[in-house]
């Protein structure tokens, strides 16, 4: 048998490689392979750290059996979903679309020209609740093959059909401040008033919709939107979602109260969830924040910090095939580590119960309240830590993706300013470096790598946002010009090679010169991350006060007509457009720009550690000599020193030159008349 999988740079599919299922990657030939044979495709999609994705690998695919009916009716192709996003949307439309649901591992049969005609999810290995067993379902769609060929090869051109129509680009619809208020008063209503976010089980970290809310607070002052924001914020860091011990958030609670966790640890959720909780901190002065801020960033560079310099994809939700096995504790475990008197303190403290929380009498550590000893506590859960690092550990998702690492490059930017943590910038700067030094080849960015070696995966929609986002956080952070300037060539890629054809603000989420694929994708909501449209926006807003007046207004008209795009969904559905509406806040805000000008380093840095520490979310700051940057052309010494100039949109202050000025302008706006100097 072929192992056409050894060769990967994706973990999940060497995690396959020694199947007995013949796998192929997804490619030219496997779909060559089905026409030469006359039979359908076995599309089966996941990721490394999926829970139910080993269930069905373990039941299934590494089942004799089952192998031999896959390998003599199929062709059986292997997706890592984060290495293809575009295979996974494309498949996942055509399962949302006929089942009413999606999820991983997602099970599609294809006819050879890659048209879906049935599409599922997990499926067990004997017959379950109404669900047919695998084997089931792969006879019945061989015979189905076999007997009904037309009747599914003409069903599966409808379906392909209807789904390019469905993803078309929606009406422009101008998102202004009624509207964004709109979607405010929507996420109110939906809101879980008892237990923090939105919405029933399970839940999810809802990142962007915090960000976007307390951006919302910081344009209008808006009690309600701020109150959101640490209701969820607490409940999520005080329950079993949040690590404890070590910090860093699990993929999302399976209860509506945050106590039990999925237990696998994303990158891009972490970053995510650093820049809200760093925003959070800098806002409110709030310690809690402050501390999960910590611990996440420290969790970033400690967990998934990989030795080439980028940040992996993820930490597995099982250990030794168990799900929490690393995390969860007994009362008789936490004495055994900690002594009978400690023991017992830290049960009571974290919410271990003798009838546990979890399987098997475990619990999932909690942290309802403060505790009225904290450095007992410090020492407690540094020991505790130490004890669980000497259990076995979740295997790591080691591939390194463009868009993710972008992600964490902003936040540990962002949050690194504002929390006084040079570590986290140096890690940024390491990473950005990677990435443009493995990743970018012929000017162009491939999706992931493992090891130092670069994968296959030509770079989406996404990975060009993302990314560039980050170096732009990371040329605010530094002053660097290189960044700024890596950057915009990769947004410049974007819009020439992204954008739909005579419908401005409208994107695919892969080249115009990828491979084409039976739709050409484009995600127009946020799920997990933001879609690869929000974060182009996003990262265009930003360059646009950065950069020059004709790439400024290019990128600002760009920025403006995409966000016109999701007016529609970001009204009904807020929950899905978090990104979209924090680059709206952005746009409405201004951006406002700070520009902190000096001769020298020493005489500038502390206006420039007072804006980056003061800011709302979505400005932007940046310090430097006069005209050593676009931003500071025309920005002159006060008196021979340090200036800031305080800009909103195109309309700026006069310059300031204290920090007191300075926190004051930047959070409320300036009551000094405007002066001519532009943004």
């Amino acid at each position: 048998m072929a192992n056409r999988l050894v060769a990967a740079t994706s973990p999940y599919l060497l995690q396959h490689a020694e199947n007995p299922v013949e796998w192929w990657p997804w490619s030219a030939e496997a779909l060559a392979e089905a026409r030469r044979r006359d039979v359908p495709i076995l599309l089966s999609v996941g990721y490394a750290a999926c829970h139910w994705c080993h269930v069905m690998a373990h039941e299934s695919f590494e089942d004799p059996g089952t192998a031999e009916l896959m390998n003599e009716n199929f062709v059986n192709i292997k997706v890592d979903r984060e290495e293809r996003p575009d295979i996974d949307a494309v498949y996942m439309a055509a399962t949302q679309a006929m089942t009413g649901q999606g999820g991983w591992p997602m099970t599609c049969f294809l006819t050879p020209d890659a048209e879906p005609f049935h599409c599922g999810t997990y499926y067990p290995p004997v017959p379950r609740m109404g669900t047919p067993s695998f084997q089931q379902m792969l006879l019945a769609v061989a015979r189905a093959w076999r007997d009904r060929r037309e009747e599914l090869s003409e069903g599966a051109g409808r379906i392909a059909a209807e789904l390019a129509q469905q993803t078309g680009p929606l009406p422009e619809l101008a998102v202004d401040a009624d509207l964004v208020a709109e979607a405010v008063s929507k996420l109110e209503g939906e809101a879980d008033r008892v237990n923090g976010g939105f919405g029933g089980a399970p839940k999810f970290p809802p990142s962007m919709v915090l960000e976007f809310l307390l951006r919302h607070h910081e344009r209008t002052g808006s009690a309600d939107a701020l109150s959101l924001v640490e209701d969820c914020a607490e409940a999520m860091s005080r329950g079993g979602m949040y690590d404890q011990l070590a910090g860093g958030f699990a993929r999302y609670s399976v209860d509506a109260s945050w106590t039990v966790p999925h237990f696998e640890k994303m990158l891009y959720d972490n970053a995510l969830l650093l820049r809200v909780y760093a925003h959070l901190a800098r806002l409110t002065g709030s310690s809690r924040a402050r501390e999960v801020a910590r611990l996440t960033g420290d969790f970033l560079l400690d967990r998934l910090g990989t030795k080439e310099g980028g940040f992996a994809a993820s930490l597995d939700a099982d250990t030794l095939g168990e799900e929490g096995l690393t995390y969860v504790w007994t009362r008789g475990e936490l004495s055994v580590a900690l002594g009978e008197k400690d023991g017992a303190w830290a049960a009571e403290l974290f919410g271990v119960t003798p009838a546990g929380t979890f399987e098997r009498s475990a619990s999932v550590l909690q942290l309802r309240q403060e505790p009225d000893d904290p450095e007992r506590y410090q020492r407690v859960r540094r020991a505790l830590l130490a004890n669980r690092d000497e259990r076995p550990q979740p295997e790591r998702d080691d591939k390194v993706i463009a868009a993710w690492n972008g992600l964490a490059i902003g936040a540990l930017c962002e949050a690194g300013v504002a929390l006084d943590k040079s570590r986290w910038l140096e890690a940024a700067e390491r990473a950005a470096r990677f990435v443009l030094d493995v990743h970018l080849v012929d000017g162009r960015l491939r999706r992931s790598s493992r090891d130092g070696r670069v994968g296959a995966a030509v770079g989406v929609l996404e990975d060009y946002g993302a990314f560039a986002d980050g170096l732009l956080a990371l040329h605010q952070a530094t002053g660097d010009p290189r960044w700024l300037s890596e950057a915009t060539a990769l947004l410049d890629i974007a819009l020439d090679r992204f954008a739909v054809e005579d419908t401005p603000g409208a994107y695919h989420d892969t080249a115009d010169d990828a491979e084409p694929l039976v739709q050409r994708p484009s995600e127009r909501g946020d799920n997990a991350s933001p879609s690869g449209a929000s974060a182009l926006a996003g990262a265009l807003v930003t360059a646009s006060v950065l950069v020059g007046p004709e790439q400024s207004a290019r990128y600002r008209d760009a920025a403006e007509r995409a966000v016109s795009r999701v007016g529609q969904l970001a009204v009904k559905i807020p929950r899905f457009a978090g990104h979209w509406l924090g680059v709206a806040e952005a746009l409405l805000a201004g951006p406002i720009q700070v520009a902190v000008v000096g001769p020298e380093l020493a005489a500038w840095a502390e206006l420039h550690e007072t804006a980056a520490r003061k800011v709302p979310g979505g400005a932007v700051v940046l310090a430097g000599p006069p005209d050593s940057a676009p931003l500071l052309v025309d920005r002159p010494l006060v008196d021979g020193g340090a200036a800031a100039y305080v800009c909103h949109g195109y309309v700026c202050d006069r310059p300031v030159t204290t920090p007191d000025a300075l926190t004051l302008a930047v959070n409320t706006g300036s009551k000094q008349p405007r002066s001519a100097y532009r943004g």
